[in-house]
């Protein structure tokens, strides 16, 4: 029987706090994705790095999982739960004046990746922020998060933007955010 099977998908709980914020959302990669400015417009170009970089978020830079009690009312969360452990969450919210799903953080603990897990949570993600009327969802990465970027291509997701400057004056100055999104069902 495979581990998969003993998976439960759910809304967040006050109780599973502690085991979201446990889950470790570091990566390594071999790869970076460059960005090229052309005249038609930016792409990214995957340049091999060695040895490979190793990326861990400081807590008070995660986003929304850092995020302080105020804006903590306004953040649906979803969690995938093995075997009464935390394996994985999303937290999204509803920006209602252009009905826009933002996805603020989705984690997979590294013993969970590549089975589905993040696919899954998004797709629950996305259905809420259909069910609430969200024609777009939308994330913000950096270029550096290849791992990220390739799974949110699988998931329906295309570059739609980048900003050089976000970074400024924290531990990730010098990677480029790129922001994703997909549209939502006819629904929503």
């Amino acid at each position: 029987m495979s581990p998969e099977r003993h998976i439960v998908y759910r809304q967040a709980r006050p109780e599973d706090r502690e085991q979201i914020d446990a889950i470790d959302d570091s990566f390594t990669t071999d790869t970076v994705y460059e960005v090229v400015a052309g005249d038609e417009g930016f792409a990214l170009r995957p340049a091999f790095v060695d040895p490979p970089l190793v990326k861990c978020f400081p807590d008070d830079e995660d986003g929304e999982d850092g995020e302080d009690d105020e804006v903590a009312d306004d953040v649906h969360r979803e969690v995938a739960v093995d075997d009464g452990t935390v394996c994985g969450f999303v937290a999204v919210g509803i920006e209602q004046w252009h009905r826009r799903l933002v996805i603020h953080q989705i984690a997979v603990a590294s013993t969970h990746r590549g089975r589905g897990v993040g696919a899954t949570l998004m797709q629950r993600a996305c259905a809420y922020g259909s069910r609430l009327g969200a024609r777009t969802a939308w994330l913000e990465t950096t270029n550096v998060n290849v791992p990220a970027i390739r799974a949110y291509r699988r998931m329906g997701f295309t570059l739609c933007g980048l900003d050089t400057t976000l970074y400024r004056g924290t531990s990730s100055e010098g990677e480029t955010a790129l922001f994703m999104s997909k549209a939502l069902g006819a629904g929503g």
